[in-house]
């Protein structure tokens, strides 16, 4: 669940992780890991964004991973052998405490080569960096702030000041469930009490007292079809638009990010060729 959490923000909010992790505000689009053409691709914690000039490889981890080192080493290859003239960033991010030595990691090293990668520990970063930007409030919690219910009831108060009801609503439930790898189910449920808190559907599956691990697992797996399928709806309404879409152009479609993807739900309305939909995606 946390590893779909955290790609939905990274898709959805891909200029906020793009200024923390790259320095930049550029924008990215979501690369497909078949793509790569090579097994196996663990689509799980895995997640590939690219502008024309870079690729940002992010993997997010809640426990160590001995073989970490070497997936980066391996997929940096495979990015390389791809997209040979785009610089590659790859960026592991630990979420929950550990005294493990993976999680101190950079390097994947062997005889003959030596592979770099960033690490970033959450519990180590500054509290304000998850303060700036709408997509990395649900992670403010796992900063190295003591005071994690005051964390909390700050991100609250910012996510109260969203207008947008369905992105105030997909960062509650974010948040509910980020900030249950350090506080109590009853802890959120206190600092969660405003009406837009409770319209979360997420929200309140994850604070359901008669809960368990398998009903969690089935709300993340049915996030992750919901958004499969509302990509899968727009591509129907494309087809019976505009007819038959080209390959080039199902592969653009593919990589859309969900917000483009809604706001190409409410264009292709207007849409009567297939050049009305080319202008819009150029």
């Amino acid at each position: 669940m946390i590893d779909n959490i955290s790609k939905f923000l990274i898709e959805r909010y891909s200029t906020d992780f793009a200024t923390w992790l790259l320095g930049q505000p550029i924008s990215l689009t979501t690369l497909n890991p078949t793509e790569l053409n090579v097994e196996p691709i663990r689509a799980d914690s895995v997640m590939f964004l690219q502008s024309n000039e870079i690729i940002l490889h992010t993997e997010f981890q809640t426990v160590p991973d001995e073989t970490m080192s070497f997936r980066m080493a391996d997929y940096y290859l495979r990015l390389c052998r791809k997209f040979p003239n785009r610089q590659i960033q790859q960026v592991v991010i630990y979420l929950k405490p550990s005294s493990s030595d993976l999680v101190r990691q950079t390097r994947y090293q062997t005889r003959a080569m030596t592979h770099e990668f960033r690490v970033i520990r959450l519990w180590e970063e500054p509290l304000e960096v998850f303060l700036r930007t709408p997509g990395l409030l649900p992670y403010a919690v796992l900063s190295q702030a003591e005071n994690k219910e005051e964390v909390l009831a700050r991100v609250v108060s910012q996510l109260e000041q969203i207008a947008d009801t369905r992105e105030q609503s997909n960062l509650v439930a974010a948040t509910s469930i980020l900030a249950g790898l350090q506080l109590t189910p009853e802890t959120i449920r206190r600092l969660m009490r405003s009406p837009a808190m409770r319209e979360s559907t997420m929200y309140q599956y994850i604070l359901d007292e008669g809960r368990a691990e398998g009903q969690l697992e089935g709300e993340a797996r049915g996030l992750a079809q919901g958004l499969a399928k509302e990509r899968e709806l727009v591509l129907k309404q494309l087809t019976r638009k505009v007819g038959n879409l080209a390959p080039e152009t199902r592969s653009r479609l593919d990589s859309l990010p969900i917000d483009r993807l809604e706001a190409l739900g409410e264009a292709l309305l207007d849409f009567e060729t297939g050049a009305d939909l080319d202008n819009w995606l150029n």
